[in-house]
């Protein structure tokens, strides 16, 4: 046995503190690690990357749009319980900087308002009427916030890209980051967006949410546009894609993924099937899905 005297020197205590100190810190951060949600993957994400031929993903286009009034509750339901594999909306903030889903920049043409979004205060924007102009049956629909289609999307294990409309400054995109992840859908939703500081300002607020840079014309190096943006992929036009094909191959070989908007008969989907895009966009996701198992009936 060792000497107890010797055991009970200072130098061995502290040698002993530090160690304890050292171990007590290491399973902290060990603990924080396994805690912290990982990264989301473009095959987690999005699937693998399709060849020409491969049926594509579907988003259906500012909810359901074809069935309910676009950007409202009643048309997310409607995408929703049909299982397309997103439901794409978009979301700007008003005034006092809440997020609501409206695709244009005023309210003019979906509710019975008049105005621009961003000079309308959240309460301003709750008194419309969202549902009239397509239907008497969707009479006093409200335009509904992005907490209010969280609390939509989280229970349905359904997955969305949510676009963010104009410029978003930081605290906006913490906000609504946080709301993403109180519900767990940080592997559920991907943010999208023309603009690439509002990228890059979700990019420094989430290490796990996945970003998608949308593009209406493409730049001479995408490649380098996506890995600027940190982006998972595009969102894009399907006249710059058929315009420049290769940039389909371009960026699979970066495990990046191609996206494209917003195409609704078959022409269109037979152009950008053959290229082997990843996800179509579309108005009429019920009809791209029967498109979709005649085209593959036939092979």
């Amino acid at each position: 046995m060792p000497d107890s005297a010797l055991s009970e020197r200072p130098g061995d205590r502290t040698h002993a503190l530090f160690v304890v100190c050292v171990l007590a810190a290491a399973s902290l951060v060990i603990a924080v690690l396994a805690a912290a949600p990982s990264r989301v993957s473009a095959r987690e994400l999005l699937g693998d990357t399709r060849t020409p031929g491969d049926a594509a993903f579907i988003a259906s286009h500012r909810g359901g749009a074809a069935n309910a009034p676009e950007n409202t509750l009643p048309a997310i339901a409607a995408a929703l319980s049909s299982g397309f594999d997103y439901v794409e909306v978009d979301v700007a903030l008003t005034l006092d900087g809440h997020p609501v889903l409206m695709h244009d920049a005023t309210v003019d043409r979906t509710t019975d308002g008049h105005g621009r979004v961003a000079e309308l205060t959240l309460a301003e924007v709750r008194e419309l009427d969202a549902g009239s102009w397509f239907s008497a049956d969707y009479a006093g629909t409200r335009v509904p916030t992005l907490e209010e289609f969280l609390d939509a999307l989280a229970p349905s294990g359904g997955r969305a890209i949510v676009e963010l409309k104009g410029e978003w400054d930081a605290a906006s995109i913490d906000a609504a980051l946080a709301g993403v992840a109180a519900r767990d859908l940080e592997h559920r939703v991907a943010l999208a967006s023309f603009d690439a500081r509002s990228l890059a300002l979700a990019a420094a607020a989430s290490d796990v949410v996945s970003r998608l840079l949308i593009l209406k014309h493409l730049p001479s190096d995408v490649v380098s546009a996506v890995a600027e943006a940190d982006a998972r992929g595009v969102v894009v036009s399907r006249k710059a894609v058929l315009a420049r094909p290769g940039i389909v191959d371009e960026l699979h070989a970066v495990d990046a993924r191609v996206v494209v908007y917003t195409l609704n008969d078959d022409a269109h989907w037979d152009a950008v099937t053959a290229l082997g895009v990843d996800g179509i966009v579309t108005d009429d996701p019920h009809t791209l899905f029967e498109w979709q198992r005649a085209y593959a009936g036939s092979d």
